[in-house]
């Protein structure tokens, strides 16, 4: 069970959500990793979070569709979402779906532990 401190990681590269997790971990942050929408879902079934960090292209089920989902069931929407993607379009991407913040990867720690301070 996850805490509301708790952070999602929703990115289908393994090495990226791995490392993206042992960052936050060493920070204190309660992490759970999905590798796809569809995993994300069932992990917010389970848990409470208190952040949703959210890749765009994955397989299965992508950010835009997952982002979709989440609006849809009232006790999802109000989780803040951060969009993490390597698309040089991340920014209004972001802004479209309504996310707090967006961050083109490669990540700038810095600014990662900044925003999910702030939402956590």
């Amino acid at each position: 069970m996850s805490s509301p401190h708790g952070v999602l990681i929703v990115e289908d590269d393994r090495d990226v959500r791995e490392a993206i997790a042992a960052f936050l971990a060493a920070e204190g942050y309660e992490v759970t990793e999905a590798e796809h929408g569809a995993h994300a879902l069932q992990q917010l079934a389970m848990g409470s979070f208190c952040l949703i960090l959210l890749d765009l292209y994955m397989p299965t089920m992508d950010g835009w569709t997952f982002r979709s989902e989440q609006l849809g069931d009232p006790a999802l929407a109000a989780i803040p979402v951060v969009i993490i993607s390597a698309d040089p379009d991340v920014v209004p991407t972001g802004v479209a779906l309504g996310a707090v913040a967006s961050m083109r990867k490669p990540l700038d720690l810095g600014k990662l532990l900044e925003t999910v301070a702030r939402h956590c």
